[in-house]
């Protein structure tokens, strides 16, 4: 998966974990930049029955075969595909554009793009496959060769570009936390023109980073629509959180406007009490069965959109697996999945945890909980001992730090 064609995707199948198909590949979605900065491929236009697409981010995506691309969960979001303004649609406007080569001025035209994963885990379009243009017998005679991105001129966005298109430049390669600290330095409508320019996952991202204030503002600014997309994008707690900083009206609305499984789990959160463990927990930690092989509980802990403390461990419960789960059986570290063998059973190995908290702990003792066992994250667990969700150390973190904590951060300007 180091490097994928993107003509080649159209057409194959698009899989969720347990091997059922959902649809089939149609288009692929992209954000130009800046200069020569390759573009970021945001995700895939998959076409399910009916002729019915929609948008699949490629944070999603876990594995791209010849034919077949595997998603890391079943549950998508069903809205119509729509293309925003700022967007490319890669074969469908890509594809087949004349070109000039930089380094001698020769016209091509495209016929392919290639996507890799940078550093970050984006995937970015880095090489193009261009075949030579002119007259009949040139073009008979022209065959394809590969340039990179960067050798081509007549695709990105113009450096003296007005609006946010450089400023969106250099906040592409900044993690959230960075990006959410250069937000708060911007006048509001500056910080407006952002949030709209960027891609629903990368909001979320950027939002759960910011005051709650903030937060607000931002997501008010939005729209109802958007707003509930970025929702879904979000984490499920922090979803929770920002929706309990809103009017009960504006709460229900945006619920309404979300798919219902993932307003759901936000609905189950926003019940508990702010410091308590249901209401500190996530309703996505990694869960399997009692089934499951070492080998595929490793292949979901490297999925990066999972948070680091999240991906240290596993959690196994008996069906179902959706949260509220069946009866939690234990916890596997993946310290410990890493020692057996591919083919081990998890259930083998999973260690029921001597005290799993309830909804209604306290922050304090959540805190006690994971410090005296040493975890960094805890499974919380209803009267009938199915699994809730999981509290990790940064949730508690988040919310025994000082309010102001970011402002501290952001002053310091990265140095200590």
């Amino acid at each position: 998966m180091s490097r994928v064609f993107i003509a080649h995707l159209a057409g194959i199948g698009v899989f969720d974990p347990n091997g059922d198909q959902i649809g089939r590949v149609r288009e692929a979605v992209a954000t130009l930049r800046v200069g020569r900065q390759p573009p970021r491929v945001l995700g895939l236009v998959v076409e399910l029955l009916h002729r019915h697409r929609i948008f699949v981010p490629m944070g999603r995506v876990t594995r791209i075969e010849s034919d077949a691309v595997a998603l890391s969960t079943g549950t998508v979001n069903m809205r119509r595909f729509e293309r925003r303004p700022s967007e490319l649609l890669v074969l469908s406007e890509l594809l087949d554009r004349t070109v000039t080569i930089s380094e001698d001025g020769r016209g091509v035209s495209i016929v392919d793009a290639a996507m890799e994963q940078n550093r970050i885990n984006d995937w970015e379009i880095t090489k193009l496959a261009v075949r030579g243009v002119g007259s009949r017998i040139t073009r008979r005679r022209s065959e394809l060769f590969q340039v990179d991105w960067s050798e081509v001129d007549g695709l990105s966005l113009s450096e003296t570009s007005q609006g946010t298109g450089a400023l969106l430049s250099v906040l592409a390669g900044m993690r959230p936390a960075d990006v959410a600290a250069a937000l708060r330095d911007m006048p509001q409508k500056r910080r407006v023109d952002v949030a709209l320019a960027l891609d629903d996952d990368r909001l979320a991202d950027i939002l759960e980073e910011l005051p709650e204030d903030d937060q607000v503002r931002l997501l008010s600014a939005l729209g109802d629509e958007r707003a509930a997309d970025v929702l879904e994008a979000m984490d499920d707690d922090d979803a929770a959180d920002l929706l309990g900083e809103l009017p009960s009206d504006e709460q229900e609305r945006l619920l309404k406007l979300m798919e219902p499984e993932e307003a759901a789990p936000v609905r189950r959160l926003m019940t508990y009490e702010e410091f308590t463990a249901g209401g500190l927990m996530t309703t996505e930690p990694v869960i399997l069965l009692p089934d499951a092989t070492v080998a595929e509980a490793l292949a979901l802990v490297r999925n990066p959109d999972l948070p680091t403390a999240l991906a240290a461990q596993v959690f196994v419960v008996r069906p179902p697996q959706a949260t509220p789960t069946g009866r939690f059986l234990g916890t596997a570290s993946v310290q410990r999945l890493l020692r057996e063998a591919p083919y081990a059973l998890v259930s083998g190995l999973a260690d029921k945890d001597p005290a799993a908290l309830r909804p209604d702990t306290p922050i304090a003792e959540v805190t006690r909980h994971l410090a005296t066992y040493d975890l960094v994250a805890a499974p919380v667990v209803d009267e009938n001992d199915r699994l809730l969700g999981a509290v990790s150390v940064d949730d508690v973190l988040d919310h025994l730090l000082p309010e102001d904590w970011r402002d501290v951060i952001a002053g310091t300007n990265g140095h200590g």
